[in-house]
């Protein structure tokens, strides 16, 4: 398989098993929804009659005063404790390296097919500048990309910053999410070799 360097009118031959592999939606949807939910935090919490602070002492008399009881923590009084009391929990779900690297090669593949993504040389700019990056950028004919270095980029990132919906990532910080949501993905050659490394 090979890819059109923008640019060059150079070809890049890459592997057809990583960015030529059929769209799995259900794949997809699974290991978005399992990395989403790794981010929630999970923390409600409610006291249950055993964690409430107050006195255990018995407030009245067992016999002659009706209903035996025995302390003002219990669920039936008001500020008492709750009978069924949530606990914080972990929406983390499990998702296999071999399932996570194929939905990032599904969406990619699918990325390419859609003509939605650019491969160039380079993209690094001279100095921090938002306006240098623009006019990079429409060079390329994108206006809100993913762009996706080899390795962090300060320049890149702090020109970036500042321009809605562009996002500036390196090849460690890739995820399904941000892949996904997307409307173009710039991507450079030594990080599309990367890529394919960590896929293969």
């Amino acid at each position: 398989m090979e890819l059109a360097v923008v640019g060059s009118g150079e070809k890049l031959a890459v592997s057809e098993a990583v960015f030529g592999r059929e769209f799995r939606q259900d794949l997809v949807h699974q290991v978005v929804v399992a990395y989403r939910n790794a981010g929630r935090a999970g923390t409600k919490a409610q006291l249950s009659r055993s964690e409430m602070s107050g006195t255990t002492k018995k407030f009245k008399k067992q016999k002659g005063g009706g209903a035996r009881h025995g302390d003002y923590r219990a669920p039936i009084f008001v500020g008492g404790g709750r009978a069924f009391a949530a606990e914080p929990r972990s929406f983390a779900q499990k998702v296999n390296r071999k399932m996570y690297r194929g939905a990032i090669s599904s969406i990619i593949s699918e990325l390419f097919r859609q003509d939605r993504v650019k491969v160039v040389h380079d993209i690094a700019i001279e100095e921090a500048k938002t306006k240098a990056l623009i006019a990079r950028l429409g060079e390329l004919g994108v206006a809100r990309p993913l762009i996706v270095t080899e390795s962090a980029n300060e320049a890149l990132y702090l020109a970036a910053r500042n321009i809605p919906y562009v996002e500036v990532r390196d090849v460690q910080g890739l995820d399904p999410v941000v892949l996904v949501g997307a409307d173009s993905v710039v991507v450079t050659v030594e990080a599309l070799k990367k890529i394919e490394e960590w896929l293969a």
